[in-house]
Parts: structure tokens; C-alpha cells; sequence
């Protein structure tokens, strides 16, 4: 019999299998998907495990009366129908939710694609979703939300150890996570052992994308930690004591939208693309292992030590958190709504960092009368001197700057005005381009507890080395502490520079002193408990302060080379000293005026 009367190859039958029931598409990271026609709107990719690979090796069994396709034929078809995929235009394809400012669909990773579309109005459950979900191992089935004759968010208030402030902060955390089109602050459940932490964070993230493993160990490195991200929505890193630099830059970048590009497998030059934006939490007793740019990615919740008259087993609440989980859904689903209907009202005098996010909170307090948003400003703020307690050079740059009020150079200058404490530790800058960099991650933090950074000035050698500015706002006093003892100070009442607004200000036990030219007063022995000194009226009167007359020309439009030797902000070149101690901020020649 000739190879015309066999019939189709196997591989033309599975072909024409997929083409028969199926859309191929592409997505817009460049994976090629499978869609059923008539079923669930869910994206089957071609290969892997309940892939379309598999699907199709079934139906051509179910067809052929028990025959099984070869391996060969199968990849065949597989590469076939990848050609086809690649032949569409890119397609979104998402992962758990999807939607924007007016509507949010919810997959409930059921086999039957049943889903939750909230909007402004409210929210409701359908039998096929109108945006395409691709699914996961590491998901599970969420339950399908129902009102009940409690009151949903009362039932999670049972729950979880915490006050009514920080369970409000919660709840406007839990709303948000389904709020995709914005960054998510990393939510970081703090206390001491026996608070009830990783049980509070796996019934969250439980809420949020139910997974057979909500709390995981730290990857080892990018690459494993991408293949987690990409497969879930919601993660939690349970018990986190330090984070390595390269894990606290890549959850920076989940929180506001990452993308690793990998070589793809099997492959020399190929490359696959791994895009994500994700709602991250974590477990921690000490914030101060947080870096200073993932400090400001922190929505940090306090929890209390539980005695053990009001401890409860695990088995009792899994039972209870599965029995309420529906009514809960429900609940969060409803303050979602009203959040949605909400926000585009909302608009806010002063933006935090994560201004999106702030948003939300400052809807959910619109719609429940809560104070969230306060509160987590109000927090942000002490992560931040938690996380600068655990930064011994910026510690004892505020300690610095605490003291002389400004200071201007370059970072090797820096690096010996503020030395190491006992003249060496660890995690001290070696040189001058490691003490820049980290007070660039620092700089936020810095701002925080009222200590302002800026390093755009350039020296005048040939603008060879940057100038570095380090500034106390006008609130806060000098004290007289010497250099080194202040380099081995430690910043432990940070908190108390900061107060409800984000402003600094330091307070001594007599009077709240202004900044001026205390430095040139302590040095002259003048008594710095009278009226201030005037920056500008007795400069004369006291011994010239290189660092103090420097940032002054800096304030004056000028940049500093070292010392008191400046740039003419007309001709860029320096000025006599003789001709800024007489007050002048330019060359006679190029501005007479002057």
C-alpha cells in the first residue's frame, strides 16, 4: 500500500485536531497558547504537563478507537501548531486577575473557567471569563464568594491577631492585591516568635491567590525566584532574617513591574521572556534587614504575642478560616466595588511613594471611615529608621549631619570625615565610589529623618570628581559631639526625628535650635544657647568653616570645588577666596553688578 493510501500521518491528525477546536495564539511575552472554542477562556501552553500537548494525545486516543500517537508525531504537531501561534498578532494573556480602573476580573482557577467581574456597581460570578487566564501548578481553586448571615469582615477580624488599626490595614491591603493595574507595597508581617505571623500570612495570601504553597523558603538565586513569580500572583517569604542585595533589588522590581529574559531550553540563541508585577508578602522578626529602596516598598503590620489562654491550634483554624473563607471573599469583594466606585474622586493633596497604592487606601478610608492611609505613612516612616538602624554608614551619616547641620564634598573626603566605628566594619563602604553608590540606595531614607542628598554638583578639575551635598532641613540643631564619636553612634531614636507629617526635627532637652552657622559657633566657643546666629550678618565676626561656606555657595547658586574655593556660576571658573570672603558670588568682570 503506498504511503498516499496509509492516510494522514499521526502528526496531520493531531493537526488537524487542534485546528478543529482551538485558537492559537501568541503572548505578548512570545509564548504560544492554545484556547478552546467552546470552553473555558483559558490559555493551554503547547507543551508540559495539562498543556495542549496532553489534551491532544487524548482526543486522538478518545478518536482513534485507543490508539496512542507516537512521541514524534506529537512533537511534530507541536511544532507545527507553534508556527501557527507565531503567525497571530500578541495577545495578553493573565495570570489570577486582570482589568483596570473600571473592571476587575477575578479567576477563581476552577476547571470550568468560572470567574468574578467586579465593578463600580458591584460584583457578580460568570460562567466564562471575558479576558483570557493562563493557570499554573502552583494554583488552587478559590471558592466561590457567597454572602452569609455574618458579616465577612468580622469573620477575618476573628482570625488574625491584631488591633483594629492594623486590621484595617489589612483588609485596604487585601482590597488593593486585586487591584492589578498598580505597585503593591511588599505586605511584612513583624513580631517576636509565637505572634502568629506565617499563619496570618498564608491565610492572606490564601485569600488573595490560593496556592498549595503560600509560604515559601528565599530563592537561592534570579532565576529561581522568576520561575516562582511568573507561576503566582500572590507569593509570601515566610521567616526572612537577611536579605542578600540581589534578592532585595529583584523584589523592588516585582513590586513595580519586572521582566528576565533566559535562554530558552533546548536552545543556543533562543530566549524566553519572564514579565511580572506582583503582590508580595513576607515573615520577619527584625525590619532592620531591609535595604533602604525596598524599605520604602514596606507596608509593615505589628503583630502582639499571643498568650496561651488565647492561642489556638492550626486544624481548629483551617477549619474556621475554610468555613468563613466564601463569606470573606464576599466581604472584600464588596468593599472592592465600593473602592472602584470611589477613587475616581480621590485625590491627594501630598503623594507618598507608592502613590497608587495610597489611592486605594485613601478610598477604602472614604468608603469605612478608617484611617489606613495615615497610618501607613505614619509606619513608612519607622521602617525607615528601622532600616537605617541596620545601615551603619547611613547611621552615622544622620549622626554626622546631626551634627555640623550640612556638609558638602566629595565621598572619599566623606569617608574620612565619618569613620568606621572601632575603625572597621563589614558593611562599611571600602571606597569612595561604594559610599556614593549606597548613599544614592540611602537617599530616600535619608530624606525621611530630614537629611537631604544631592550629588549633581561637579568639581572643577576637568568635572572629574562629583560633588556630594548633605543637608539638615532648618529644624533641626547641631550638637557638639566630635566626629568620631559621632561615627560610632547608632541612630536608635530615628522615630523621634520624624514626626507625623514626615517632617524631621530634633528636640533638646532646653530649646529646638535652628541650624545657621552653629558650626562656626562651637568653633569660636561662642554659647549657642542665646538667640540664633544669622547665617549671613556675622559670617565676619567668626572663623571661616570650609564645609559651611561651601554648602552656603551651594544655597547662593554656586557649586563648590573644596574648601572655600568656587566655581563663577558665568564663566565656570574658580573664584578668588579672597573675593567670596569679601561676599562676592561672581567675577567683576562677568557680572559688575555683582
Amino acid at each position: 500500500m503506498s504511503d498516499k493510501e496509509k492516510g494522514p500521518s499521526q502528526a496531520s491528525q493531531l493537526v488537524a485536531l487542534a485546528r478543529a477546536g482551538y485558537d492559537l495564539v501568541m503572548s505578548e511575552d512570545g509564548r504560544p497558547y492554545g484556547v478552546r472554542r467552546r470552553g473555558p477562556n483559558i490559555a493551554l501552553p503547547l507543551r508540559g504537563k495539562a498543556g495542549l500537548r496532553a489534551q491532544l494525545a487524548r482526543q486522538f486516543t478518545d478518536a482513534s478507537g485507543g490508539q496512542v500517537p507516537s512521541s514524534s508525531a506529537l512533537t511534530d504537531a507541536m511544532a507545527v501548531l507553534e508556527g501557527m501561534a507565531m503567525a497571530t498578532d500578541p495577545v495578553p494573556v493573565h495570570l489570577r486577575v486582570a482589568g483596570g480602573p473600571d473592571q476587575i476580573v477575578l479567576d477563581l482557577g476552577t476547571a470550568d473557567g468560572r470567574c468574578v467581574i467586579v465593578t463600580a456597581d458591584g460584583w457578580s460570578v460568570h460562567s466564562r471569563s471575558p479576558v483570557l487566564f493562563r493557570r499554573s501548578g502552583a494554583m488552587s481553586p478559590m471558592p466561590e464568594p457567597a454572602h452569609s448571615d455574618g458579616d465577612g469582615l468580622a469573620m477575618l477580624r476573628g482570625l488574625v491577631n491584631m488591633d483594629d488599626p492594623t486590621f484595617h490595614q489589612l483588609a485596604a491591603w487585601l482590597v488593593a492585591a486585586w487591584v492589578p493595574h498598580i505597585p503593591h507595597p511588599v505586605l511584612t508581617f513583624k513580631g517576636e516568635q509565637g505572634t502568629g505571623k506565617s499563619k496570618t500570612a498564608q491565610m492572606v495570601i490564601n485569600l488573595v491567590d490560593p496556592s498549595a504553597a503560600t509560604k515559601r523558603s528565599q530563592p537561592r538565586d534570579v532565576k529561581t525566584w522568576a520561575t516562582q513569580a511568573f507561576n503566582s500572583w500572590a507569593l509570601c517569604l515566610d521567616n526572612v532574617s537577611t536579605i542578600a542585595p540581589w534578592l532585595s533589588d529583584t523584589l523592588c522590581k516585582a513590586v513595580t513591574g519586572d521582566g528576565i529574559i533566559d535562554r530558552a531550553l533546548y536552545t543556543d540563541d533562543d530566549v524566553v521572556v519572564l514579565s511580572f508585577r506582583r503582590v508580595l508578602a513576607m515573615t520577619t522578626i527584625d525590619a532592620g534587614a531591609l535595604a533602604g529602596d525596598l524599605a520604602e516598598r514596606i507596608f509593615m503590620l505589628d503583630l502582639q504575642l499571643i498568650s496561651e489562654d488565647q492561642r489556638r491550634t492550626e486544624q481548629e483554624l483551617d477549619r474556621r478560616f475554610e468555613a468563613d473563607r466564601p463569606a470573606i471573599l464576599a466581604a472584600l469583594l464588596d468593599l472592592l466595588a465600593k473602592v472602584l466606585n470611589r477613587l475616581p474622586s480621590i485625590h491627594l493633596d501630598r503623594m507618598p511613594r507608592m502613590a497608587d497604592f495610597a489611592c486605594v487606601l485613601a478610598a477604602v478610608d472614604a468608603v469605612q471611615g478608617w484611617s489606613t492611609l495615615e497610618t501607613y505613612i505614619a509606619s513608612a516612616n519607622n521602617v525607615a529608621a528601622d532600616a537605617l538602624e541596620g545601615d551603619p554608614f547611613g547611621s552615622a551619616v544622620v549622626a554626622f549631619i546631626q551634627q555640623h547641620g550640612q556638609w558638602s564634598g566629595t565621598a572619599g573626603q566623606l569617608l574620612e570625615q565619618v569613620p568606621p566605628p572601632d575603625g572597621y566594619h563589614p558593611k562599611w563602604p571600602k571606597d569612595a565610589t561604594r559610599a556614593s553608590g549606597q548613599l544614592k540606595r540611602l537617599a530616600p531614607i535619608l530624606r525621611s529623618v530630614g537629611v537631604m542628598f544631592d550629588d549633581t554638583a561637579r568639581s572643577a578639575d576637568h568635572y572629574r570628581h562629583r560633588l556630594i551635598s548633605l543637608k539638615a532641613p532648618s529644624d533641626i540643631g547641631c550638637k557638639t559631639a566630635s566626629t568620631a564619636s559621632v561615627a560610632s553612634t547608632t541612630p536608635s531614636d530615628l522615630r523621634n526625628l520624624v514626626d507625623a507629617e514626615g517632617n524631621a526635627s530634633v528636640h533638646t532637652a532646653s530649646t529646638q535650635r535652628p541650624q545657621g552657622r552653629l558650626v562656626d559657633a562651637v568653633d569660636a566657643d561662642v554659647d549657642t544657647t542665646g538667640p540664633p546666629v544669622s547665617t549671613r550678618s556675622n559670617a565676619s565676626e567668626l572663623p571661616k568653616h570650609p564645609v559651611v561656606d561651601a554648602v552656603d555657595a551651594v544655597d547662593a547658586g554656586l557649586q563648590p570645588i573644596s574648601g572655600d574655593h568656587l566655581l563663577c556660576p558665568h564663566c565656570d571658573r574658580p573664584m578668588d577666596p579672597a573675593l567670596t570672603a569679601a561676599g562676592a558670588l561672581a567675577h567683576p568682570e562677568c557680572h559688575p553688578s555683582k
